[in-house]
């Protein structure tokens, strides 16, 4: 059973969406979000990346960056830029990027069931990067960016989708290359229905998000702790969601790039390594096409390599994971690369970017080689999350990515 709960949304005023809605704060860097604030500064990224409005060698961890997004986030409370909705409501969010449509329930989870594992995972998460999103919570009093989640995808919640954004949505907006339309739900018998129908899913599993869920759960220990009359229906009980059907969600190839051969040529690389690969030289760039096949861009070529039987688990669903497979046939005994999250020899590029980024990336001189690896389906991810195991680092990209601050639930004490 997935308990899902309306909420009063605060939302910005539809002809401001545009403006006001952010990409996620983990997407852009400081200085990229600075340069995007330059001319917009009604942007949420002010928000929800406050460094934005302070010189680039201010730590954004410090009080004063928090309390800077409060400030912000405030003006635009006050100004009536984003007003809170009256009712509380489900909202749809359908998104169209590059031909293709999805769309979400937007609601608020039960912090209970993350905890329990009713609604899967399949990552770790970092404290500093929690504790930083949950001062942030804390500082607002507001959870600002969702969390993406998917579903087993079931033909009556896609029918009571399909019927209750078959009208004009309330709001409609394009922002990089994706376009946005939001439906408010606050007819009771609609949000009956949608309840009904979500406690017949047996789990949820996060998509994208892990760090804010888990932060949502350190404000609720944290604002528990100081509530003598905590009753477990307080707002700060649950976290903000949009919850898709896992039929139409994407993931995108997850990239890495190294910056060196590990004292050896290419060549000698090569051959030490042709125990566990067979290697051909692409006349084209290389997307895999398997999770045992990998691209190569190093030297202005690009090569193929394919894992040769026997040297995976085929039926691991981590261990068949592409990226799982190219660190531990490639990466751990050739490059010497033993743990990805820490060796800084190693990056990551989202496949969004596409094989054009590797090429001039490793043309430019910063990197030596680049692999290209076949994205990971949402089959894997349920069943990886299922086995309760924890998929290999940096190994999905979703798009397109929600937006900050285009419904934010606000945590009442």
């Amino acid at each position: 059973m997935s308990t899902i709960r309306p909420f009063r949304g605060l939302r910005p005023r539809p002809e401001l969406a545009v403006k006001i809605a952010a990409p996620p704060y983990d997407v852009l860097s400081s200085d990229e979000a600075r340069e995007r604030v330059k001319d917009n500064p009604i942007s949420f990224l002010r928000v929800n990346k406050p460094e934005v409005d302070f010189p680039p060698d201010t730590p954004i961890y410090s009080k004063e960056v928090y309390e800077q997004g409060k400030k912000n986030f405030e003006t635009l409370v006050s100004s009536g830029q984003m007003v809170q909705d009256k009712k509380p409501s489900f909202y749809l969010h359908e998104l169209t990027w590059r031909g293709k449509t999805q769309i979400g329930l937007v609601a608020t989870l039960s912090i209970d069931e993350y905890e329990s594992g009713v609604i899967k995972r399949h990552e770790h998460t970092r404290p500093d990067k929690v504790n930083d999103r949950a001062q942030h919570m804390l500082a607002l009093g507001a959870q600002v960016g969702p969390v993406m989640l998917g579903f087993r995808t079931q033909d009556e919640i896609i029918r009571l989708f399909e019927k209750l954004s078959s009208g004009q949505p309330d709001t409609e907006f394009e922002s990089d290359e994706v376009r946005h339309r939001v439906w408010v739900i606050d007819d009771a018998d609609a949000i009956k229905n949608l309840e009904s129908a979500f406690a017949q899913v047996p789990n949820l599993y996060i998509a994208d998000g892990h760090h804010r869920s888990e932060s949502a759960a350190e404000v609720r220990r944290r604002m528990r702790a100081a509530n003598p009359n905590h009753t477990g229906r307080e707002s700060y009980n649950f976290f903000l969601g949009v919850i898709f059907p896992s039929t139409q969600m994407r993931i995108m190839p997850y990239y890495r790039v190294i910056s060196d051969f590990n004292g050896s040529k290419l060549d000698s690389l090569f051959n030490q390594a042709r125990g566990n690969f067979d290697f051909s030289e692409s006349k084209i760039p290389m997307e895999p096409a398997s999770n045992n096949v990998f691209g190569i861009y190093a030297d202005g070529k690009w090569y193929k390599l394919e894992a040769k039987k026997g040297t995976f688990d085929a039926a691991s669903p981590t261990g068949s994971i592409g990226s799982a497979i190219l660190e531990n046939t490639f990466l751990k005994p050739y490059l010497g690369i033993t743990d990805v999250r820490k060796d800084s020899r190693i990056d990551f590029v989202g496949g969004v970017r596409g094989l054009g980024e590797l090429e001039r990336l490793v043309d430019s001189g910063k990197y030596k080689m680049a692999f290209s690896v076949h994205p990971v389906t949402i089959d894997q991810l349920l069943k990886v999350a299922d086995a309760g195991e924890i998929m290999p680092p940096k190994s999905t990209w979703f798009e397109p990515k929600l937006k900050s601050g285009l419904i934010v639930h606000l945590l009442e004490k």
